[in-house]
């Protein structure tokens, strides 16, 4: 399992998803991530990607992304759970 950092100390990747983006020539993907810390505190983490690596910042998604993101989520049956969101 992938570990990462967190303000909560370490934690470990559960389930992840990637939503691919574009705007204009830029390319990049939004992520959403469950993660659970050593004590089992699960974690929820919005960011974006470039080049696979993780970056912190503003997430924004359009309507059309939402709705990849909901169609993503039933691949991630924990992470839909953690967000409070049902799968179709």
């Amino acid at each position: 399992m992938t570990k990462t950092a967190t303000p909560w100390g370490p934690a470990t990747l559960v389930e992840r998803l990637a939503i691919p983006q574009r705007a204009g020539d830029k390319r990049f993907s939004s992520v959403v991530e469950l993660l659970e810390t050593a004590r089992g505190e699960r974690l929820v983490r919005f960011a974006y990607s470039t080049g696979g690596a993780a970056r912190r910042g503003p997430v924004t998604l359009r309507a059309a992304d939402v709705e990849r993101l909901r169609r993503s989520l039933a691949k991630t049956p924990e992470l839909a759970q953690a967000l409070g969101l049902a799968v179709a």
